[in-house]
């Protein structure tokens, strides 16, 4: 039995999912499956700090459906998008779920995480690509048409390391408590359940 209905999940999702333009029919069944690998995996390894279910809808996937809903009228279709340090999948493998046609990177050097998000794709059956090293050593030809950082270490340090991924005309995206001071920005406060900000920035 899934830890949480879907009903339950969707309700939940409700005001991170406004800005969404289309609802994938699958989209809560997904992240039921995905909640429960987090929970199962995150009982032996440290995924995630955030233990209780509802928690985790919200903040890590609610949050990264958030900024994957104000970055989609932004990219052109089939873009590319890397998860610059995904950590647990966030925010790349909700902003997947969320815009099946998004062929997304994500970006892991922790061997146990990696080995977690190659399972998800795998139960999930996505075209995600997990990348199971630093995002130094992707081929210098590779960028793309957003890069998405959320919860990352170093933060200005990895901005600077990502900006050089994304290809011209295309996104910086973050996710943090604080809105970013680069030049040109766009802050959309995140819902009052999610005290933070998503930044976008076009380069």
């Amino acid at each position: 039995m899934p830890t949480l209905p879907t009903d339950r999940i969707a309700a939940l999702l409700t005001p991170y999912l406004v800005s969404a333009p289309t609802t994938p029919e699958n989209l809560y069944a997904q992240l039921s499956t995905y909640l429960d690998l987090l929970l199962r995996w995150n009982a032996r390894t440290n995924l995630t700090s955030i233990r209780e279910p509802e928690e985790i809808v919200r903040r890590h996937f609610g949050e990264s459906l958030f900024a994957g809903a104000h970055l989609a009228a932004r990219l052109p279709a089939a873009a590319t998008l890397l998860d610059f340090g995904s950590g647990a999948g966030f925010p790349g493998l909700p902003i997947q779920l969320l815009l099946p046609n998004l062929r997304v990177t994500l970006a892991e050097s922790q061997n146990k995480k990696s080995t977690f998000l190659r399972e998800v794709a795998r139960t999930l059956n996505l075209p995600t690509e997990v990348w199971p090293a630093r995002v130094e050593i992707l081929p210098p030809t590779r960028q793309f048409n957003a890069v998405a950082l959320r919860a990352v270490d170093h933060m200005q340090d990895a901005i600077a390391a990502a900006r050089c991924r994304v290809a011209p005309g295309g996104w910086l995206l973050t996710l943090s408590t604080e809105p970013t001071s680069e030049p040109g920005a766009e802050c959309i406060p995140l819902p009052a359940e999610s005290p933070g900000w998503v930044t976008l920035t076009q380069l």
